[in-house]
């Protein structure tokens, strides 16, 4: 039998929003990722309610995190990430911290990692976000970031406050 089966990458995907019912388009986001092509939706975290960065003047934030197993690419899933945030009303702007509908990064793929004008894997602040850490502790805590620690070890040292969260689910 010639020819190599696809490889089954693991990936990990940070969540977020904070306008047009966030918790809608976080649940309408995690039903667009399993329903992906060559991706199957693997674990999701509890929601998270954050305070924002950057500007205050805005709604708080509901943020979840997903694993998932693809054959996609690192950047064909992030054009597929792309394409859902687009789908549920994401305009990119200049204001980076600015309210949004959806916001869906790619953390980590796999242990690679890819320095591009597209696409920085992992994702380079995923150690300094309690939003991201708590959230992606729940469902892969032993994951380690390639050129740093576990994500427990860091989820451990993240701040509470900094921006303020709890955990909404049980």
């Amino acid at each position: 039998m010639s020819g190599s089966r696809p490889h089954w990458w693991p990936a990990y995907i940070g969540l977020g929003s904070n306008l047009a019912d966030p918790v809608a388009q976080i649940d309408s986001a995690f039903i667009a990722i399993g329903n992906l092509p060559d991706t199957q939706l693997v674990l999701r975290s509890p929601l998270y309610k954050s305070s924002p960065i950057g500007p205050q003047d805005q709604p708080d934030y509901i943020n979840a995190a997903a694993t998932v197993l693809t054959q996609l690419s690192p950047i064909k899933l992030l054009g597929k990430l792309q394409a859902i945030e687009k789908s549920q009303g994401r305009t990119r702007g200049a204001d980076r911290w600015g309210a949004r509908t959806l916001d869906l990064d790619l953390l980590a793929f796999g242990a690679q990692v890819i320095e591009s004008s597209e696409l920085t894997v992992p994702h380079p602040r995923i150690g300094e976000r309690n939003f991201v850490l708590l959230p992606l502790n729940d469902i892969a805590p032993d994951l380690q970031i390639p050129g740093g620690l576990s994500v427990a070890r860091m989820a451990a040292e993240a701040s509470l406050n900094e921006p303020n969260i709890v955990r909404l689910d049980p």
